[in-house]
C-alpha cells in the first residue's frame, strides 16, 4: 500500500496544481466614483463614459497611450499629404463590430460624418469641424481631407469622442454599446455596475482578462471598506486619500500616485452678474488659497494658474498671477460694487474634491465678505442644470479632456466666456503645424485666460490608484480619462 501511495503522490500533486491553475483569477472588479449617464462617448461629455468604454469596448483610428502619445488603433498606419490637407489611413483588416457588422472605410465616413453633422451631439464636435470629407479609394483605405492644416489632428482622433460607431447599432449604443474592442458589453445594473466579457472574436491580441466589472461607489468610506474587504480589486481614482497611510501598510495592496489631465476649477457663470465683471472673477481668485485647499483635500494635487497642467506641451506656470490675498480680494469686490454679505451659490457634484473642496472654499470666501451657499447635486442634476442649461452661479468641477483649450473658444459653453482676443489666438493655434509656433501660441492662450480669469483655476487633479499587489497593467497616470484594461493581468 505504501508503494502504491508513493506512486500516486506525484499524480495527486499534479492534479492539485492543475486544479489551482484552472481556478487562477482571470476577472477584475474595478471601482469608480461616478456612474456614467450613458455608454456612448460620442454622445455624452461625462468622463465616466470613457472610463468604462475607451479602448475596452470602442476604438478609434488612433489611440492615446498611458504616456499621452498617439498610437495606431483601427488605423495601422497613416501618411500626411505634403500640403497638410489630407491624411491617408491604412485600416486594420478583418475587423468586425461585436454584432458582426464589418468595419471598413465606409464606417469612417459614417462616424466622422455623424460627429460633424449639424445636429450632432458629440461632446467634442469642434474637433471634427476641420474635416472636409472622407473618401474611400478601397475598403481598407480612408482618406480624410481637411479644410486647412490642423495641428493635433491625430491626437484629437484618438480621443473617446472620436471612436468608431456603426450605422446599424449606434442607435442603441447609449445603453447597449457595440464596438470593435477586446471586450464586449454584458450588462448594466443601474446604480451598481457594468459588466464586460472578453471578445472571443477580437481582431487583435485577445485580452488577458475573461471579464471586467466596473462598480460604482461614490462614498469614500464605502470605497475604502470595499477595497480592504477585497470586494474591489482596484480603484484607479481612489476617493479617500485619508485612508492611504493605512492601505500602504497592508502588503496586499499597491498605492500609486500619478497625474491626470483634470483641471479642477471653480467655474463661474460669466454671463450672470456679478461674474460678468472681470474684477469680481479676479477677486475670487485672490480669495482662494490653493495650497491650503490642496492640503485640506489630502495633500495631493498641483496648483495651476490657467486651464493647462504641468507636463502638457507648452505649459506656462501662471500660479503667481493671483497669490492668496484676502485684502486684495475685498478691495476688488468693493470696486465692483459687490457688498459684504452678498450670497453666491456653489453647486457641488458628487466627487469628493467638489463636496469637500466646496466647504473649504466657502470658508475662504466668507473671509472676503461672500456668503457662499453650498448646494449638493447628483451627477445627473449637474449635467442637466449646470452643463446643459448654465443654471448656476459657481460650481467645482474637474475638466478632464486633454489640452482642452478649445472650450473657451466655443460660441456656447456652460460658463459663457467670450473673448475676441482669445478666439483669434485659438484660430492661429489650431492652424499651426510648426511645433515651435504651436507651443508659443499655447502659452499665449494660457496667459489670456489668466488675465481674463473666466474661472478660478485651482489644481491639477492627481491620480491616486489603489489596487491588489498581484494586479499588473493598470495605468499609473491618466493622459486621458480611461480605465484601459486591455493589458491588465494577474501575477504573483
Amino acid at each position: 500500500m505504501r508503494a502504491v501511495s508513493a506512486a500516486l503522490a506525484p499524480l495527486a500533486l499534479g492534479m492539485m496544481f492543475l486544479a489551482g491553475a484552472a481556478h487562477a483569477k482571470d476577472t477584475l472588479t474595478l471601482g469608480m466614483v461616478l456612474e456614467p449617464p450613458i455608454l456612448d462617448p460620442t454622445a455624452g461629455a461625462a468622463a465616466a463614459i470613457s472610463e468604462v468604454t475607451y479602448a475596452n469596448i470602442y476604438q478609434g483610428l488612433t489611440r492615446i497611450d498611458e504616456h499621452g502619445a498617439v498610437q495606431p488603433a483601427l488605423a495601422k498606419s497613416w501618411t500626411l499629404a505634403p500640403d497638410g490637407l489630407a491624411y491617408s489611413f491604412k485600416l486594420q483588416p478583418g475587423v468586425k463590430f461585436h454584432d458582426g457588422e464589418k468595419f471598413d472605410c465606409s464606417t469612417v465616413q459614417f462616424a466622422y460624418g455623424r460627429a460633424a453633422a449639424k445636429d450632432s451631439v458629440n461632446p467634442q464636435k469642434p474637433i471634427f469641424e476641420p474635416i472636409a470629407g472622407v473618401t474611400c479609394p478601397d475598403p481598407l483605405t480612408a482618406v480624410v481631407a481637411l479644410k486647412r492644416p490642423t495641428g493635433g489632428f491625430l491626437f484629437s482622433m484618438g480621443l473617446a469622442a472620436a471612436v468608431m460607431v456603426a450605422p446599424d447599432s449606434v442607435k442603441d449604443d447609449k445603453t447597449h454599446p457595440v464596438g470593435t474592442g477586446p471586450f464586449i458589453f454584458k450588462q448594466w445594473i443601474k446604480g451598481d455596475r457594468v459588466e464586460l466579457a472578453r471578445n472571443p472574436h477580437y481582431w487583435g491580441a485577445p485580452a488577458k482578462l475573461a471579464g471586467v466589472t466596473f462598480r460604482f461607489i461614490a462614498d469614500p468610506s464605502a470605497a475604502t471598506t470595499a477595497v480592504m474587504a477585497g470586494d474591489i480589486d482596484a480603484f484607479s481614482l481612489f476617493p479617500a486619500p485619508e485612508a492611504l497611510d493605512a492601505i500602504r501598510k497592508d502588503p496586499r495592496f499597491k498605492v500609486v500616485v500619478g497625474t491626470t489631465e483634470g483641471k479642477t476649477i471653480l467655474a463661474l457663470n460669466n454671463g450672470r452678474k456679478p461674474f460678468s465683471d472681470v474684477r469680481v472673477r479676479r477677486a475670487l481668485a485672490y480669495a482662494i488659497d490653493r495650497n491650503a485647499l490642496i492640503t485640506a483635500l489630502g495633500g495631493y494635487g498641483t496648483p495651476i494658474g490657467s486651464h493647462y497642467i504641468p507636463g502638457d506641451p507648452g505649459f506656462v506656470d501662471l500660479t503667481g498671477a493671483y497669490p492668496y490675498g484676502p485684502a486684495k480680494a475685498r478691495a476688488l469686490l468693493a470696486e465692483a460694487g459687490v457688498k459684504p454679505g452678498t450670497q453666491m451659490v456653489i453647486k457641488l457634484p458628487p466627487p469628493p474634491y467638489a463636496r469637500r473642496g466646496g466647504e473649504v472654499i466657502a470658508a475662504m470666501l466668507q473671509q472676503v465678505g461672500i456668503n457662499a451657499k453650498l448646494v449638493p447635486v447628483e451627477w445627473a442634476q449637474w449635467l442637466d442644470q449646470v452643463f446643459r442649461h448654465g443654471d448656476f452661479d459657481m460650481t467645482i468641477i474637474s475638466h478632464v479632456e486633454p489640452r482642452d483649450l478649445d472650450i473657451y473658444a466655443r460660441p456656447k459653453y456652460y460658463f459663457d466666456y467670450h473673448s475676441a482676443a482669445y478666439d483669434a489666438l485659438f484660430k492661429r493655434y489650431t492652424e499651426a503645424v510648426d511645433d515651435k509656433l504651436r507651443l508659443d501660441l499655447a502659452g499665449q492662450l494660457q496667459r489670456q485666460l489668466s488675465a481674463d480669469e473666466p474661472n478660478v483655476f485651482l489644481f491639477a487633479l492627481p491620480k491616486i490608484g489603489v489596487w491588489n499587489a498581484k494586479l499588473h497593467g493598470l495605468w499609473t497616470s491618466n493622459p486621458i480619462f480611461a480605465n484601459d484594461v486591455t493589458g491588465v493581468y494577474w501575477a504573483n
